[in-house]
């Protein structure tokens, strides 16, 4: 066994293709567009909310979904049921970011200025959350069920090569 230790390549930058270059400089002008006219109006109260924003997730969402998750792995026990935890974690992490974002409306804590700003009622949200809520548990569970399917046929299925 030969524990010499090869010479490595010189490094060199990855620089990319021209259309993943066309798309950064994009990607970096839009957010630079975004955050000029984001902080146009009021930049204490901008930079404030994002402190706040990150705080609370560090300090009260992360803890939460932890011990939610780790309640998932316990709750579903065995060894061979672990394979079953993303199945439970993908639906709920979707289901709780749509949450997060339009809980205001799920909630119904919005006043007269939704209604005449958007034009619509913001009665209706949360029987929408619940049935999309269900709707991606039942995909996953749907996508679970079948998945011995799939391995038999991926295993009874000649290499053909």
């Amino acid at each position: 066994m030969n524990l010499a230790r090869r010479p490595r390549p010189p490094s060199r930058a990855v620089i990319g293709s021209p259309l993943h270059i066309l798309l950064l400089c994009c990607s970096f002008a839009l957010a630079g567009y975004a955050g000029v006219r984001l902080l146009d109006g009021d930049p204490v109260g901008v930079a404030l909310w994002f402190v706040g924003a990150a705080l609370l997730h560090d300090l009260v969402l992360l803890p939460l979904y932890a011990v939610a998750d780790r309640a998932v792995v316990r709750g579903l026990g065995a060894v061979h049921r672990r394979a079953w935890v993303p199945y439970v974690r993908v639906p709920a992490a979707f289901s709780g970011l749509l949450l997060l974002v339009w809980f205001p409306l799920i909630s119904g804590r919005v006043d007269a200025r939704y209604r005449s700003a958007a034009g619509l009622s913001p009665d209706g949200f949360l029987a929408r959350w619940l049935l999309i809520t269900a709707a991606l548990f039942g995909c996953s569970a749907l996508l679970l069920a079948l998945r011995p399917l799939r391995s038999a046929t991926k295993r009874r299925s000649p290499d053909v090569h």
